[in-house]
Parts: C-alpha cells; structure tokens; sequence
C-alpha cells in the first residue's frame, strides 16, 4: 500500500515535468528563442533619427537575420545610440567601414537594421566597434518630397495657363508669332533671304575651289607665283628694290620741304621772300626787253653797209654746205 500511495505522485510528475520539456520546446521552435543562446558580439551605430527604430528589431546582413537591436539611448545633444548582438559566426563576413541603415521587414512592416556594404581592404568588424550610418528616406520624408513636388507642380501648371494664355490672346513674341501673319511674312522672307545668302555663299565657295585648283596649274601665273621659288625671290628683291626707291623719294621730298622751309637757302628765298621774287621778276623783265634790243641791233648791223658784205659771204657759205634737193622728176615722179 505504501508503495502504490508513492509510485502515484512519481508517475504525475513525470508527466507533468514531461509536459513543461514539451512546452518550452514549443515555445523555442514557434518563437526561435534558442537563438538567444548563441554566442554574440556588441557593435553599435549613431543616429540622428531612429524612425520607430525599437528594442528587440531584428538585423540583417546580405538578406540573413543575423542578430537584434539590444538597446537604444540617448548620445550627445540629438543623436540615439543604437546597441546590436550579432552573432559571431557572422563576424567574419562584417568589415569595419562596413554601413548601417534602417529598413523594413516587408512592405509595412517592423522596422530592422541592414548592415551592407565594405570591402576585403578592410579587417573585420570586431567587439564594440562603431559602423556607418546611412541616412536613408523615410515614408515621412517620401511625404513631404511628393508635397514639396505637388506645390512645385501647381505652381509650374499656373505659369503654364497663364503662358497659354497670353500665347491664345497673341501677347509676348511667342503670341504674335501664332497669330500675327505680318511677322511670319517677316520671317519667312528672313529665311528666304537666308537661303540666298547660303547659296551665294555656295557658289563663292565653288570659285575658290575653282580658283584653287587652277593653282595646281602648271604654266599659269599663279602657279608659278606659289610654287617658283626663282619668281617669288624676284618679286621680292623687286620689292625691296621699289622700296628703296621709295625711301629715296621721300628722303628728296623731305629734303626739298627742309630746303623751301628754310628762308636762308635758294628755293627758300624763291618761295618765301616776296622781295627776292619781286627782283628776278624784274631781272627777267630786263632780260627780255634786252634780247628784244639785240635783236633789233643785229638786224640793223645786217643792214649796214660796212657789214653787208661779211653777212652775204656767210649766207652764201651756208648755201653751198647745204644739201642739194633734186626735183621731183629726177625721182621718176611727174
């Protein structure tokens, strides 16, 4: 009897203590609690907004869950101090320049962290280390962009009505382009114009073409003017030469000029003095009026009857060293 009132309590409390081995297994399979007994490291990350970021989030590295946000406080003036268990295994995979940003488990869902990014150049991420922040948009950002953007768009569709407007009315160029005929009368014999200027300067290109192959010429001039080397070093000691004669001239003009400016010399004193021109217009006066005298006194001397004589012997010699002229008809001309 003793042994029956014993065995009863024994056998409930195995199946009991049973029943709790099976809840907690339960209870660790539906809630993956036995992930809190694997070995963990602490990085953590600064913020300036956490966006609903809380305690117990998951986080995630190239899309595995790989630990949990163990603590959020306050750092410095406005910054939020955000403490992450992660496991171990992971540790390798995580470099220290190595990002941080937040996310969303699904389309609305928890917030979580997502640790991205980094390169082999960079060791690996080790206990207490502080990784980058990212800063990402939030929905309320999102928000207030597509607000910002519909004012902008509001504003933009204004201006435009009130464009089409003034456009419809035939204000501004724009307007008076749509609607008045003259000014595209204007324009369009702008174009017209245009269009033969473009051809006139088709033609005058097609001349130089022209002109440019007949250069290639041999025997023309101006192919032996670019390509003789003989006629241009002619043309140009023929230049030089020229400009020698130029300097020449314009040495004598200023020469002349000093001399006729100068009162003390001859063409000077011709120029400048009235009284030395007033002179040799007298000396020339009484140089015509004597060779008139002479004239008159050697007529008179061929009428004199002492030199008559003397001027007929001359007048004869003369005749006698002059050539005879035949007549006409010893040249068989009748």
């Amino acid at each position: 009897m003793n042994e029956s009132t014993y065995k009863r309590p024994v056998i409930v409390g195995l199946f009991v203590f049973l029943g709790l081995l099976f809840l907690i297994g339960g209870i660790l399979m539906v809630g993956n609690i036995h992930a809190t007994f694997k070995r963990k490291m602490t990085v953590v990350s600064l913020f300036d907004d956490v966006s609903g970021l809380q305690k117990g989030n998951n986080v995630w590295f190239s899309g595995v869950k790989i630990g949990f946000v163990s603590d959020l406080q306050f750092y410095g003036k406005s910054q939020v101090k955000v403490s992450m268990k992660i496991e171990t295994k992971a540790q390798q995979y995580i470099r220290q320049n190595a990002k941080v940003k937040i996310g969303t488990d699904g389309l609305i869902g928890n917030r979580i962290l997502v640790i991205y990014g980094g390169n082999s150049l960079s060791s690996e991420v080790q206990e207490g280390d502080t990784l980058e922040v990212e800063k990402t948009f939030s929905s309320d950002d999102m928000i207030n962009t597509l607000q910002e953007n519909n004012k902008n768009l509001l504003a933009i569709t204004t201006d435009f009505k009130t464009i089409s407007k003034k456009m419809a009315t035939g204000e501004g160029t724009i307007g008076k382009l749509l609607n008045d005929n003259s000014v595209y009368d204007n324009i369009n014999s702008a174009a017209a114009s245009l269009q033969k200027t473009s051809d006139k300067a088709q033609q005058l290109a097609a001349s130089l073409a022209a002109f440019s192959s007949k250069l290639n010429n041999e025997g023309t001039l101006s192919h032996e003017l670019t390509t003789d080397t003989v006629v241009f070093k002619s043309i140009k000691v023929s230049v030089l030469q020229l400009k020698k004669v130029i300097d020449t001239a314009t040495l004598f003009i200023m020469n002349l000029k000093n001399a006729t400016s100068n009162p003390n010399a001859p063409i000077g004193v011709l120029l400048n003095d009235e009284d030395a021109g007033s002179h040799l217009k007298e000396t020339m006066k009484y140089l015509e009026s004597s060779s008139k005298k002479l004239d008159e006194d050697l007529e008179a001397a061929q009428h004199n009857f002492l030199l008559r004589g003397f001027f007929k012997k001359k007048e004869k010699a003369d005749k006698n060293t002059q050539p005879a002229t035949r007549k006409p008809s010893e040249y068989g001309l009748h």
